[in-house]
């Protein structure tokens, strides 16, 4: 833990220059990218700070997406805010700021690969935004969010629909039926839950999904059910 301390101590200037914002309280930052395994249960890590970067790059990816698309619907807004907000957007904004570099985690979490490591690296953004925030307001968060997502969301023509109403949309027109989903699992602490959801498609193999929410859980499997049968090309993922 010291030494990675000490290397975000050492390397300040590098790590305000790629967020473009200098902090009057640097224990801001520190605590932002501490994660709670680097503490041994001690309070100071990111948590709160993550749920409420999440809000507000919420409301200023909404706002980037209202000013940016004057024509696109509700229902077009909604699925490129999703997608611009989801861990797989955050975690590659964490990996072009090379954020890994400046991570504390304790040496269980360091050995995590794959999607639970991209959704840690996914909170920093989060909690990094609100450390942004709580330091220079919501101007100072609004700048480093269009300095990272603004670029996503103009280039985003690949957009998907929304998984589950393509889904519905695809089992209506084949089968005459309408998906069903059940959760199977629910593990994790309250304010980390982790959701296992299978969907039932009737004709079809059933396929299941995980993420930090049922409704994510549902998108996720809904995906992958899509994927698997040919209807949307299988895009990369983090393994």
């Amino acid at each position: 833990m010291s030494k990675k301390k000490s290397f975000l101590t050492e390397n300040r200037g590098r790590l305000e220059t790629a967020i473009g914002h200098s902090f009057t309280d640097w224990g801001r930052v520190e605590r932002a990218l501490t994660h709670s395994s680097a503490l041994n249960g001690r309070e100071g890590n990111y948590e709160r700070l993550e749920f409420l970067g999440d809000r507000v790059l919420g409301l200023c990816v909404a706002e980037l997406l209202f000013r940016s698309y004057r024509a696109a619907s509700e229902g077009e807004l909604s699925v490129r805010l999703n997608q611009l907000v989801s861990a797989q957007t955050c975690a590659a904004v964490s990996d072009e700021m090379e954020l890994h570099l400046f991570i504390r985690t304790g040496a269980d979490v360091q050995k995590l690969t794959g999607k639970r490591m991209m959704n840690v690296r996914a909170d920093v953004v989060e909690s990094l935004i609100a450390a942004i925030y709580l330091d220079g307001g919501l101007e100072a968060a609004r700048k480093f969010i269009q300095r990272y997502w603004e670029k996503r969301a103009i280039g985003s023509a690949e957009l998907r629909r929304d998984a589950k109403t393509e889904l519905q949309e695809w089992a209506h027109a084949k089968f005459a039926v309408t998906p069903s989903y059940r959760i199977d699992d629910r593990s994790g602490p309250d304010h980390d839950p982790r959701f296992t959801v299978t969907v039932e498609v009737q004709g079809v193999a059933p396929e299941t999904g995980s993420d930090r929410s049922r409704r994510a859980a549902e998108q996720v499997a809904a995906t992958r059910m899509l994927e698997r049968e040919g209807v949307w090309q299988k895009q990369n993922s983090d393994k």
